[in-house]
């Protein structure tokens, strides 16, 4: 979603198009959204991200109005009880407070799209003084709120078939960096995954060969058959993933973890980080509802796992 809004606002200062930035830099309790959430609020009453929506996202819109008439930045605090939201049904119990910066595009497309494509870490915030710009480390100064945008967690699918076809792009939207992986070209191109999907289709043995991404790695392998899983998964496990996934049952997970035990291919502690059957059970049967099952797994260990991943944000 972060990256959403800084294309947005790259967007817009490109065409130099007027647009407020809200930000939530504080919670406190239950709240709808948490610290970092961000919404554009355009003239036209057209809204980019969000707030939490409701009653509380009107009411910072109504704000956003203000100040982009006044031209004058704002801060805002928010107590999401009975007074406040009842009608919505907004009650909460929380309380939110946060920042309504007018005229955000004027920070520069550059600046912007630097944040929006994050191929490398970025610290920026706002200044006491309203002033958006880039944040040094260590921190020094007075911040209202402060950011550092990381590159995603990527995503390694080994295998082009109809599993990857689903996960890949249900992937991207949960903010993965997502390579497929296949020997089959026929498969591993463009008509089958999104344009945002890095493709690699060559031979096993070079493509097993490739080296690690910088980024924390996660790892998916769901091939054509028993016998391609076990040449990926021979490589792989010794590959510093953060989690590693192979599609299949229990039968064919004891039938070839046994293998590599025999065959000393993998020790007892590295056969017992590859899940498998990947995926949560929700009684799945057809290829998007694997998908889902799939991925809801890698969140939750992303979530476990990754402490840095896709933003972290800090109020004054």
């Amino acid at each position: 979603m972060h990256n959403t809004v800084f294309q947005a606002l790259a967007e817009a200062a490109r065409t130099d198009e007027r647009v407020a930035l809200g930000i939530i830099t504080g919670t406190k309790g239950s709240s709808p959204q948490k610290v970092g959430a961000k919404a554009l609020f355009y003239p036209d009453g057209r809204i980019r991200g969000t707030l939490g929506g409701g009653c509380l996202e009107a009411e910072i819109q109504h704000r956003a109005i203000q100040s982009s008439r006044s031209g004058k930045a704002a801060t805002f605090e928010l107590l999401l009880d009975h007074d406040f939201g009842w009608d919505d049904g907004l009650m909460c119990g929380g309380k939110v407070c946060g920042l309504i910066l007018p005229d955000a595009q004027s920070a520069g497309e550059r600046f912007w799209s630097e944040l929006g494509e994050r191929r490398a870490r970025l610290d920026w915030g706002v200044g006491s003084d309203f002033r958006i710009a880039r944040a040094p480390q260590p921190a020094s100064g007075d911040w209202l709120y402060r950011e550092t945008v990381v590159p995603p967690c990527a995503l390694w699918i080994a295998g082009a078939g109809h599993i990857a076809q689903a996960v890949a792009p249900l992937a991207l939207q949960l903010d993965f960096s997502v390579t497929v992986f296949d020997d089959r070209p026929a498969l591993a191109n463009h008509q089958f995954f999104p344009r945002e999907v890095a493709l690699q289709a060559e031979v096993w043995e070079k493509l097993l060969s490739l080296p690690s991404p910088q980024a924390p790695c996660f790892g998916l392998i769901v091939t054509r058959g028993h016998r391609h899983d076990a040449l990926v998964l021979k490589e792989w496990i010794r590959r510093p993933f953060l989690f590693l996934g192979m599609i299949g049952s229990a039968r064919k997970a004891r039938s070839i973890f046994e293998h590599f035990t025999d065959e000393q291919l993998a020790t007892p502690a590295e056969l017992a980080r590859v899940a498998c059957p990947v995926g949560i059970e929700i009684r799945s049967q057809t290829v998007p509802e694997i998908a889902v099952s799939i991925m809801a797994q890698f969140i939750d260990k992303r979530a476990e796992l990754v402490t840095d991943v896709g933003s972290t944000s800090s109020p004054a």
